[in-house]
C-alpha cells in the first residue's frame, strides 16, 4: 500500500470514518480506521457494530492495499500536519509523512476486523441541506435517558400517500415534527423507522454538502435492520431502534384560543438573560398582554430575580404561562423564521410552537408547560 493524499481530503476523510469509533471499544481492533488504497481513491471506514462510517476520496495510488490504524492516533497527527500526505506500508508499519514531518505508526490485526454491514437498496431520495437541517430542527427533542432508549432516536415515517418523509422525536416534555417532500424509489406502503438521534445528527451533518441523498429505511430490501444514508462518496449505516415513539397525532392541538407572534431574536436574547437566574423550580414565566408585550420573569423573592420584556401581537385573552427555560430556547433556535407564532389553548396544557407564516410541513414544537404555584 502506497499513496499520497491532499491532507484537505483525507482530514475530511478520517473526520468522517472517526466518528464510528466506540469511546471505548469493546475489542482493539474497533479502535481502528480501515484504510484501503485502489483505483485511484483511498477509502477510509469505521465500525463499531451499531454506527458504519465509510468514505473515499481521491488519491494518487503507487500500490493497492489495505490498513487498519488507530483513528484517535490518526485523527490527532492529521491534524497538525500541513502539505500533501504520503503514506506507505511495510510490514506491519505504516509510514505517514507530510511536510517536514515522519510518523512510524504500528498497524491492527486486519484479520481480526469485522466486515463493515452493506447498506439497503434505498428507499428514497431527497437533497442532503434539506435533511440536515430537519435532523437538527427535531433532534432538539430527543430524550437523553439512556435507561429509556426509545426516547433517544428519532422517528421517520414514510407516507405512500402524499409522499412525504416525517422526523419526530420526544423526550416526554416537547415533542418535534418536521415533514419533508422526497422521491420514493422502493417503497410501496407507509413505514416507520426509529433511528439513533445523535448518530443520525452526526450522519446528517457529515452530508449537509451532498446536493441529494439516498436512504434506505429499515425494513427494506436487504435492510437487515439498518438504516442507511448514502451519499456521492460517502454511506452511514446506523442500526434501528427497536419500539416507537409515543402517537403524537392526538397531542397537538387544533384549535386554540390564544395566538401570539414574537420575534425570534429579540424573544430569545430576552429568554437567555432571564434564564440566568431560572432554574427547574423557577422556570421563565411569559405574560402575554393586551397592551401588546410579553413580559419574562424568573427567580423568587428569596432569591435572585429578573425580568425582561419584548413586543408581541397577541390575539386573545391575555394569558400567562411558564416553561423550562432551555426547552423554550431550543425550540426558538430550531425555528428558521424571523418571527414565531405561539398557539394557546390554557396555561396548563402544551403550546405549539411553529415559525410564522410556516406551512403544514414546518416544524411543529409541542412543549409542555411548567404549572406554577398559587
Amino acid at each position: 500500500m502506497k499513496l499520497t493524499v491532499e491532507h484537505a481530503d483525507l482530514a475530511a476523510a478520517v473526520s468522517y470514518a472517526a466518528r464510528a469509533i466506540p469511546a471505548r471499544p469493546p475489542a482493539p481492533v474497533l479502535a481502528g480506521l480501515l484504510l484501503h488504497a485502489s483505483d485511484s481513491q483511498l477509502r477510509v471506514s469505521g465500525f463499531n457494530y451499531e454506527v458504519s462510517a465509510d468514505i473515499t476520496v481521491p488519491a494518487t495510488v503507487t500500490e493497492n492495499g489495505r490498513a487498519l490504524i488507530s483513528g484517535r492516533l490518526l485523527s490527532d497527527i492529521v491534524s497538525t500536519i500541513r502539505g500533501d500526505v504520503h503514506l506507505e506500508l511495510t510490514g506491519s508499519r505504516m509510514m505517514l509523512r507530510a511536510g517536514s514531518a515522519r510518523f512510524t505508526l504500528p498497524t491492527l490485526p486486519l484479520e481480526e476486523y469485522p466486515a463493515l454491514p452493506e447498506p439497503g437498496a434505498p428507499s428514497g431520495t431527497l437533497a442532503g441541506p434539506a435533511f440536515a437541517e430537519a435532523v437538527a430542527q427535531v433532534a432538539c427533542a430527543v430524550g437523553r435517558d439512556d435507561t429509556l432508549p426509545v426516547l433517544t432516536g428519532i422517528s421517520l415515517r414514510h407516507d405512500q400517500k402524499t409522499g412525504t418523509l416525517t422526523l419526530a422525536a420526544t423526550d416526554r416534555y416537547r415533542f418535534a415534527v418536521r415533514t419533508l417532500p422526497w422521491k420514493n424509489t422502493d417503497l410501496d406502503a407507509d413505514r416507520t423507522a426509529l433511528v439513533p438521534g445523535k448518530p443520525l445528527l452526526d450522519a446528517a451533518k457529515a452530508a449537509a454538502d451532498d446536493t441529494t441523498i439516498d436512504l434506505a429505511l429499515p425494513g427494506a430490501a436487504g435492510s437487515h435492520g439498518l438504516f442507511s444514508l448514502h451519499s456521492q462518496h460517502s454511506t452511514t449505516t446506523l442500526r434501528a431502534l427497536e419500539g416507537d415513539l409515543p402517537k403524537y397525532q392526538s397531542l397537538f392541538p387544533t384549535e386554540f384560543s390564544q395566538t401570539a407572534t414574537v420575534e425570534i431574536a429579540a424573544l430569545k436574547a430576552a429568554a437567555q438573560r432571564v434564564a440566568l437566574v431560572a432554574s427547574k423550580e423557577s422556570p421563565i414565566r411569559l405574560a402575554f398582554t393586551a397592551d401588546s408585550t410579553l413580559v419574562l420573569e424568573a427567580g423568587t423573592s428569596d432569591e435572585a430575580q429578573a425580568i425582561d420584556n419584548v413586543d408581541t401581537h397577541l390575539e386573545g385573552d391575555e394569558l400567562t404561562i411558564a416553561f423550562n427555560p432551555g426547552f423554550l430556547i431550543d425550540g426558538l433556535n430550531a425555528l428558521t423564521t424571523e418571527a414565531v407564532d405561539f398557539h394557546f389553548t390554557t396555561s396548563t396544557k402544551p403550546a405549539v410552537m411553529r415559525g410564522h407564516n410556516s406551512d403544514d410541513q414546518a416544524l411543529r414544537y409541542l412543549l409542555m408547560p411548567i404549572r406554577l404555584k398559587g
